[in-house]
């Protein structure tokens, strides 16, 4: 599955969690498929006295959908459930899992998930072209990929998804048939600083 969160922030330490999509990607033969059908999509209530309202502009959950949404514990609980062992992509993946986890460890009961968490941009760099810049707006400009509104989890997840079906042919020819190749494709990467 691909996923993107939205936050108050761009601190993982510290700002707090408003928003987590994610869509699932199945294997039909060589081939990866996008069911937008089976996706995930919650923003979760935000109580703060002070809300940055630079921020809001940013992202677009406003005032009250932030005071509005989905208790926290309960949509990580669902999102968990929904999500099951299935591996996390995500482009500049480390900051949704250090966000998405540290919210889980405000839920008593809750456990990190033992999923792999596999970043997207470094396997764009490791078998994709020469992009110039390292955003993921540089990757889907480089591709043709619209994205109905940035900064929106839902919307960005689905471009992110849309980018990992076009670089899918290359990833295959570089051995990454399944989850497992993919995280072992971008340790290796990564190990060779290809971040």
């Amino acid at each position: 599955m691909v996923l993107d969160v939205e936050t108050t922030g761009l601190d993982a330490r510290r700002d707090a969690l408003l928003a987590i999509a994610a869509v699932a990607l199945y294997r039909d033969g060589d081939r990866l498929r996008l069911l937008p059908a089976d996706s995930f999509d919650v923003r979760l209530a935000h109580h703060a006295a002070a809300i940055d309202r630079g921020n809001i502009l940013l992202h677009g959950i406003g005032v009250g959908e932030q005071r509005t949404g989905v208790d926290p514990a309960e949509a990580l609980r669902d999102f968990h459930t929904w999500a099951a062992g299935a591996p996390r992509l995500g482009f500049h993946v480390s900051f949704d899992r250090q966000v998405i986890e540290r919210a889980q460890r405000s839920v008593p009961g809750s456990r990190a998930s033992a999923a792999a968490w596999i970043d997207i941009a470094v396997l764009a760099r490791a078998v994709g072209p020469r992009v110039q810049g390292r955003a993921l707006d540089d990757w889907l400009d480089h591709y043709g990929i619209p994205c109905l509104r940035r900064h929106d989890a839902a919307a960005d997840t689905l471009a992110t998804a849309e980018l990992l079906l076009r670089l899918w042919p290359l990833l295959r020819k570089s051995g990454a048939r399944d989850a497992a190749a993919l995280a072992r494709l971008e340790r290796d990467a990564a190990w060779l600083g290809v971040r």
